[in-house]
């Protein structure tokens, strides 16, 4: 099955963001745009996961704990590789070193699965949307700045998630496997 590790978003933020995609979906058609109820604070993405590895999977993520919640802001826009040859828009993250110590956890847990380490430095963000051919999108990037600066909020981090992915004609569907409590012990 194919999977990765992520935090959700709370309704609120994602509410926030559906707006903007709302104002961005007309004005570039060769963007594959994100739905709003698909977006996440990817961790890690494993890729095709063997049914029989899920358990061991599920219970060395369920080992990672961190000392106490942390703070996620979701604020800026930017683009994958640069603005002059985009390839991805994404909206901005921002939290202090617990965000990424919690993915460098992500990728140790599942080394010994056989699960590569991520080549590239962890770049917390969320993708708004995957542009299909080479193109500029200077509708989509005036109705960015326009909006400067974009903030959508911020939400406390208190768990994540192993999710599967079924790629379907409408786009992927996301399904949470398991949730993992930040913290140890952590109220509900």
């Amino acid at each position: 099955m194919r999977t990765f590790v992520a935090i959700d978003l709370p309704s609120e933020i994602r509410r926030e963001i559906a707006r903007l995609l709302g104002l961005l979906r007309p004005a570039a058609s060769q963007v594959r745009w994100a739905r709003p109820e698909n977006l996440h604070v990817t961790l890690k993405f494993i890729g095709e996961l063997p049914t029989e590895t899920l358990p061991e999977a599920t219970s060395r993520l369920a080992s990672i704990h961190l000392p106490e919640p942390f703070s996620l802001q979701v604020r800026g826009a930017g683009y994958f590789p640069n603005e002059r040859a985009p390839r991805v828009i994404w909206l901005g993250l921002e939290s202090g070193p617990a965000l990424s110590a919690l993915a460098s956890q992500v990728e140790e847990v599942l080394l010994p699965l056989g699960i590569p380490k991520e080549k590239r430095p962890f770049s917390p963000h969320l993708t708004l949307g995957r542009i299909k051919v080479p193109a500029r999108i200077p509708a989509v990037q005036e109705i960015l700045r326009r909006r400067e600066p974009l903030d959508f909020g911020s939400f406390i981090a208190k768990e994540f998630y192993l999710y599967e992915s079924q790629l379907a004609s409408g786009g992927p569907v996301y399904r949470k496997i398991a949730r993992f409590a930040l913290v140890a012990n952590s109220a509900e």
